[in-house]
């Protein structure tokens, strides 16, 4: 797992070069961006389980059909690992965030979770619905704490859809 520092340095060493003005440019957005990055971590860890049961029941009012018979959230187990897997992307969002990078959710979240999803024929479009909820409830908490940068919270949870969206399931 690399944060935006270590990457970037990473790529520059890869090349032996001298760290450039971009490299620099995106080292100081890092650091610039510090402060609102962890009060969004803060916001997300105190808050995970209202966020959670709140994505959660959003995404059942709007689709309905998952909890019935047939439905993928179906039957308590089921229903329990929507919520765990929910938690999961919540978590992994809040690390990527605090890293500002998205290679931990290739390394930790994505990559299995393709293969998963795919053996088990769970649909997609609901997953990306779910991430699609949670990043907006976290856009609407963060403006109470008087966060302004909408890009930070977004990128993390957008890279998840996108890579979900690549998807064939």
């Amino acid at each position: 797992m690399q944060d935006a520092i270590s990457s970037i340095l990473n790529k520059y060493d890869t090349t032996g070069k001298y760290l450039d003005k971009n490299a620099i440019e995106e080292i100081e957005e890092y650091f610039v961006t510090a402060k609102d990055r962890i009060k969004i971590s803060e916001l997300i860890i105190s808050n995970s389980s209202k966020i959670v049961k709140e994505a959660a029941t959003r995404l059942y009012l709007e689709q309905p059909e998952l909890l019935r018979p047939g439905g993928n959230s179906y039957t308590t187990r089921r229903y329990a690992t929507c919520l765990r897997d929910i938690d999961y992307y919540l978590r992994y969002a809040s690390y990527s965030l605090i890293a500002a990078n998205n290679d931990i959710l290739n390394e930790r979240l994505l990559d299995g979770l393709k293969e998963t999803y795919s053996s088990l024929s769970v649909p997609v479009g609901p997953i990306i619905r779910v991430i699609e909820i949670l990043k907006d409830i976290i856009l609407i908490e963060s403006e109470k704490i008087n966060i302004d940068n909408q890009t930070i919270i977004s990128l993390p949870f957008d890279h998840i859809n996108s890579s979900l969206s690549e998807q064939n399931i």
